[in-house]
């Protein structure tokens, strides 16, 4: 069992964020997982440029730590996404790696992976953002099973007091991992979204050429 945490705070050790992806991987590895945390903001990761050459050769025209990132969240049978609100929403640093994963959402690369999320905030907003990183993880196919969201508002102890939360997070995710859960409400949207998607491959096969001989290989396209 596999567990990857990516924290998308630019603040490197002294971020908050980490502190909580960190105690969701302590819950996990207590629960017999492997885990690798990455600190998005000490990858070259660069815009993308939506020109959509990933859909057609399945490959980036950008040279740089993205394919090998990819590679990392491919292997990980769990995923754990943590990043503070910034201006109602996540970091740049968690969004341009969302952004270069249209090909992971059109062929639902991450079926059958599970994963959790987890945010803070100076003031407010750190549940929404936490939720948004949950409805990203869904939107490409992952079954999401909880999320901690802090707003410090002034108060040092409130990540500490989260930290407990986080770690039980992680037990969940390894649990959740380890017997296969099932969850039907997510399970509903996963079918539907394949099957938007697998569509939305087939009317462009001609041009998608990569998408859609991934999807043949699923045996889900004749």
């Amino acid at each position: 069992m596999n567990i990857i945490g990516l924290n998308g705070s630019p603040r490197g050790r002294n971020s908050q964020t980490l502190r909580l992806v960190m105690k969701v991987l302590e819950g996990a590895t207590d629960s017999g997982a492997d885990i690798e945390c990455i600190d998005l903001s000490k990858r070259e990761i660069n815009f993308c440029t939506g020109c959509g050459v990933c859909f057609v050769k399945g490959e980036c025209i950008n040279a740089d730590d993205y394919p090998e990132l990819l590679e990392k969240i491919l292997y990980a049978d769990g995923i754990v996404l943590g990043s503070p609100n910034y201006i109602n929403n996540v970091t740049a640093q968690t969004k341009v790696v969302f952004d270069r994963m249209a090909d992971v959402i059109h062929c639902q690369m991450l079926s059958g992976k599970y994963g959790c999320s987890v945010s803070t905030a100076g003031g407010s907003g750190a549940e929404e953002v936490a939720a948004y990183l949950n409805r990203s993880l869904q939107q490409m196919g992952v079954t999401t099973v909880g999320l901690v969201g802090v707003n410090i508002l002034g108060n040092p102890e409130a990540i500490t007091n989260s930290e407990k939360e986080a770690y039980e997070l992680g037990t969940v995710l390894a649990d959740a991992i380890i017997n296969a859960e099932e969850f039907p409400e997510q399970e509903k949207l996963h079918k539907e979204r394949a099957e938007y998607m697998k569509n939305l491959v087939l009317k462009n096969k001609d041009i998608w050429t990569h998408e859609y001989e991934f999807w043949k290989e699923t045996g889900e396209i004749n």
